[in-house]
């Protein structure tokens, strides 16, 4: 009942099929005429779009199983159908694009909910290597194997660390693959289920299959561009009003610049609106939770994240991303560099204004802690995708309403 071609029909039923019975009668989903056709055609697409885009990112990345991403996806696709409807001029019902919609919304509500307990992974582990680190996480029902034997219990797959295997586990693997049971390396399961990529050796990482595509790279721009020049006669308002508040409150620029790293190594300026009291001279540091420099303005604009507005200009000139790592200053890059192993690969993308790190850690202000923020963005060059673009979008819209992780 779990299975995607199921809760597909099931859901189509509850979306379309339904709204429509509802408004034209039986003979409307039977023997629609010309513009029932069409109304049934572009709902349905819509609600297959919305099905496949919310299972993909369900399943596909860290964090995606929270419900907070239903609403948006499905409210998005919905609106993105009806405006290329009416670009093509379509003769539809705007009441059962709606309704569907609504439909749509509440199915997928009651599926995740319906179904959340069956979809945290029961996983058999054997322990050794990188296997050890999956009991530290706790969105996997990871159970050791103490005898190389599943004793009849059903799991969704067994793992092990292909680098630490005795020539019994290689035969009770093989036995298992044979059975038809999952079997998987620890190092994939751990960076799948926690969003990071460990960097402790050179050898745990193929270091070469971590180059985002340029394929990837020049679609990434372009939507970037197009991104910032569409949301400029929002942005521009807000950063008006900002800067006057800024500026009503304590004296010094509207604008704060600082040289971080980015692309390559390289240093550049980044543009951010001042949430502190202006003091050229201060040393370079990390900002404290109630750091006393912040001002009342700053407080704000820093939980919502519109101080970083600024660096739409950054994106312009080529030298930041709307998502990607976040550049530090030189001197932290030169010090985590000595600590912390393939610190400076993280510079083989752009730095991003949002990215994976920030809406999954948050700040950090020790080594330790950029140690597991590396991992994060090791884990986002690894993966970068348009859906885990998208995904980030989405976790970045919930840290603006919270304020997770802002300092």
């Amino acid at each position: 009942m779990l299975s995607s071609p199921f809760l597909l029909f099931v859901g189509w039923l509850v979306s379309v099929a339904l709204p429509t019975a509802l408004h034209w009668g039986l003979n409307g989903l039977l023997t629609p005429d010309l513009g029932q056709k069409t109304a049934l055609i572009v709902a349905s697409i819509a609600f297959v779009i919305c099905h496949f885009v919310v299972r993909k990112i369900n399943t596909s990345y860290p964090g995606g199983q929270s419900s907070m991403f239903i609403a948006p996806q499905v409210i998005t696709i919905y609106v993105l159908v009806a405006l290329v409807s009416l670009l093509l001029t379509l003769n539809l019902s705007r009441f059962i694009l709606l309704t569907s919609g609504a439909c749509a919304l509440l199915w997928f509500y009651l599926e995740h909910f319906s179904t959340q307990k069956y979809r945290r992974l029961k996983l058999a582990i054997i322990k050794g290597g990188m296997s050890d680190h999956l009991f530290e996480l706790d969105n996997v029902d990871a159970r050791e194997l103490t005898t190389l034997d599943l004793q009849n219990v059903r799991y969704d797959a067994v793992v092990a660390d292909f680098n630490d295997l005795s020539k019994d586990d290689e035969r009770f693997l093989t036995q298992c693959a044979l059975k038809r049971i999952p079997v998987y390396d620890a190092s994939l399961v751990y960076e799948s289920l926690s969003g990071r990529v460990r960097i402790n050796r050179m050898s745990e990482n193929n270091l070469g299959a971590l180059l985002p595509t340029k394929v990837y790279e020049t679609t990434k721009l372009l939507m970037d561009l197009g991104i910032v020049l569409l949301s400029l006669p929002i942005v521009l308002p807000i950063g008006l009003i900002t800067a006057l508040l800024i500026k009503l409150e304590s004296p010094g620029p509207v604008i704060y610049t600082q040289q971080r790293i980015g692309l390559g190594n390289k240093e550049f300026t980044i543009y951010k609106f001042r949430s502190m009291r202006f003091d050229r001279e201060q040393p370079e540091q990390f900002a404290g939770e109630d750091d006393p420099r912040i001002t009342r303005v700053g407080k704000i604009i820093r939980k919502l994240r519109i101080d970083e507005l600024p660096q739409f200009l950054n994106i312009i000139k080529g030298e930041m991303s709307l998502i990607g790592p976040r550049p530090e200053q030189p001197n932290f890059v030169r010090a985590f560099d000595e600590q912390i192993p393939f610190y400076n690969y993280r510079h083989v993308v752009k730095p991003g204004i949002t990215g994976w790190a920030q809406v999954r850690q948050g700040y950090t202000d020790d080594a330790d802690a950029t140690r597991i923020k590396i991992e994060h963005d090791f884990y986002y060059i690894k993966n970068c995708s348009t859906y885990l673009d998208l995904h980030i979008v989405f976790l970045t819209i919930k840290t603006m309403l919270t304020g997770f992780g802002a300092r």
